[in-house]
């Protein structure tokens, strides 16, 4: 499409001219109990608070205000699960009467009450968003935790936020392999110093979890008692919009977790303008973001994003293959008609590696479908054309943070899709400043490696602060790039103001005083016609300082000796990058380690190379691949 039938331009430099303006035109789109008068506040908070004297409560814009304007028959929630094989669909009438009755419970029989926190350790079931909407309902602070994390893991979250109560259910289900859950939560409050009054368990038909007397509450016991006495409305509590609505930890953190705030209103404003502006959809139509409510995705885009646009959201319990197989996103999205959605590119690597051909999206109908939008990780072009060619339709990288809690770099479907360019998430949104830095805060030329910074202040949507850590919070964000934001993301900006995301800014290696990405040579070895996926990382060297090595999966079907493949990976090296990137070290493996939301340990895997002390990832999703790892580095001779 040509850039001159977009509005993004002249959107973004509205922008540009009255921050204020723009923002404060953005927030009539949410109902507030006390309009703000103010928009900015420049002075408030670490580098300003948005809409300082709103008063506000979430929970209201993203259920009852719905049902109010006579819309509480149209489906809120389409629960798919494909490991119990449950389907159901929640109105949003049934979605606030459901939410009434868990906020009662939590105020009524916990004594949870504006302020106080509440851990939610829950799998992918619609109790999980009840949960979250019904403590943005009374107004407490709620800090969900990826269900089946590591028992020392929730125990320094739970003495971080010191929750009143913790809402948890028996088991999960991982695929084929049911976890039990209360057997970890029991042995968190174990561990921590704080110890929670109450646990509210759902008990799952996989597994029936042990309740301890006293403290432990069955979810559908105590739901039979609430309908007794629960038949008036609650009123949803007013809250001002710097309050909190969550506190969510950042993943793989060691020692003192740091917990992202997300406050009630700016957070509002920013999801509701991206819904539309952003990712093009409608109120009432169905959109699925294929994530955990673990991770920001979840948070954002399944819950609250979604909602309060007054979309119809799918909640999956389930995964890109094996359950049952490579088509299981394409019988959702044709099922349930969804017209556009939202997942991490390493299940559409999973999809490929499966199903290179595509034969199993032949068997469905996705006449509905518009647009497929991929971010959590690089997007590496070859995936991205893979895709485009397959569902022929827009697959759209972009870019952002648990900490920006949306979108800092994307193509803004909503307002006219711009011209794509593989292999960049596109251009940044209202709201976001971007320069690309040298070490002194200099921007560097156009086309020239730097630190992508945001200049403050960070828009609406984005964390104020970390959790009781104000100068934790100065010292990670601020602290290095007076002025701005520290993304901690490394790349470049184009002629076109096209940004490209080459890597974590550790991930620039210094080869013999050349810094190179390892993001490009990762996009260089996934164009290999038998590569599924791969992982370039630095690894000492006593003579370049680091010398890089990747890690090859390939896909289904390739059976020719792995030498090969790894000498043509060498090969290809030399000729897109040059002999500068001194690469001489490609390894085939099966399969990479990775987190629970598909983020390659690229870290994990550098130390392991290194030789360096290294724990256990926290949110590793099978820990057997390390092994695998180790295995196949000391048979090329990187390990003793």
């Amino acid at each position: 499409m040509d850039v001159k039938t977009s509005r993004y331009h002249e959107v973004y430099a509205s922008w540009r001219r009255d921050p204020q303006a723009f923002w404060g035109e953005a927030a009539n789109a949410i109902d507030w109990i006390e309009k703000p008068k103010t928009v900015f506040d420049p002075k408030a908070g670490i580098y300003g608070r948005w809409f300082p004297d709103g008063v506000c409560n979430t929970c209201y814009n993203a259920v009852d205000r719905h049902v109010e304007a006579g819309r509480g028959e149209q489906a809120a929630i389409i629960y798919d699960s494909p490991v119990t094989g449950t389907k159901a669909t929640i109105t949003y009438a049934a979605l606030q009467t459901k939410t009434e009755i868990l906020a009662g419970i939590l105020e009524k029989d916990f004594g949870v009450t504006k302020g106080d926190r509440v851990i939610i350790y829950m799998p992918m079931v619609p109790e999980a968003v009840v949960a979250m909407l019904a403590c943005a309902r009374i107004g407490a602070v709620h800090s969900v935790v990826f269900g089946g994390f590591a028992p020392k893991e929730l125990a320094t979250r739970i003495d971080d936020c010191t929750p009143k109560a913790v809402l948890s259910a028996s088991c999960g289900i991982e695929g084929a392999r049911v976890v039990p859950y209360k057997p970890m939560l029991d042995e968190a409050i174990g561990l921590a110093k704080h110890k929670p009054a109450h646990c509210l368990i759902l008990q799952r038909p996989q597994v029936r979890a042990e309740l301890i007397a006293g403290r432990d509450h069955d979810w559908h016991a105590k739901w039979d008692d609430a309908l007794v006495w629960a038949k008036n409305v609650l009123t949803p509590v007013p809250v001002k919009a710097t309050d909190p609505l969550y506190v969510l930890y950042t993943s793989g953190t060691t020692g003192i977790p740091k917990g992202v705030v997300r406050d009630n209103g700016g957070h509002m404003v920013a999801l509701k303008w991206s819904m539309k502006n952003l990712y093009g959809i409608e109120p009432g139509e169905v959109w699925w973001s294929a994530s955990d409510i673990g991770w920001v995705v979840g948070h954002s885009y399944i819950v609250y994003g979604p909602l309060l646009h007054g979309a119809t959201t799918i909640l999956y319990e389930g995964k890109p293959v094996g359950t049952p197989n490579a088509g299981a996103f394409w019988r959702v999205i044709a099922e349930h008609g969804a017209v556009a959605m939202f997942t991490a590119p390493t299940a559409f690597r999973a999809i490929k590696k499966e199903d290179p051909q595509g034969k199993l999206f032949a068997q469905y109908d996705l006449s509905k479908f518009r647009t497929l939008f991929l971010a959590g990780e690089r997007a590496d072009p070859d995936t991205l054309i893979w895709a485009e060619n397959l569902l022929h339709r827009p697959v759209i990288d972009h870019w952002w943070q648990t900490e920006t809690g949306w979108c800092i770099a994307g193509n803004p479907v909503g307002l006219g899709l711009l011209p794509i360019k593989h292999g960049s998430p596109t251009v940044a949104m209202p709201g976001y400043d971007i320069r690309v830095v040298d070490e002194g805060c200099k921007e560097v030329p156009i086309g020239t490696m730097g630190s992508i910074v945001v200049k403050l202040p960070l828009p609406p949507g984005a964390l104020p602060t970390l959790w009781q850590q104000d100068a934790r919070m100065k010292e990670s964000y601020l602290a290095e790039f007076p002025g701005c934001y520290k993304t901690a993301d490394a790349g470049y900006v184009d002629d076109d103001g096209y940004i490209y995301v080459m890597g974590r800014t550790d991930d620039i290696i210094n080869v013999a005083g050349h810094r190179l990405s390892t993001g490009g040579m990762e996009e260089v070895l996934a164009g290999h016609k038998d590569v599924a996926e791969c992982a370039v990382l630095g690894i000492k060297d006593e003579l370049k300082g680091e010398v890089p090595c990747g890690f090859v999966v390939l896909k289904s079907g390739v059976n020719r000796p792995p030498a090969d493949i790894e000498s043509e990976c060498i090969a290809l090296i030399r000729e897109k990058i040059g002999p500068v990137a001194s690469f001489r070290l490609a390894i085939v493996v099966n399969r990479l380690p990775k987190t629970r939301s598909g983020k390659i340990l690229r870290g994990t895997i550098k130390k392991i190379a290194d030789r360096d002390p290294w724990t256990m990832p926290a949110t590793i999703d099978d820990p057997a691949i390390l092994d695998e790892i180790g295995g196949a580095m000391k048979a090329k001779g990187l390990m003793a």
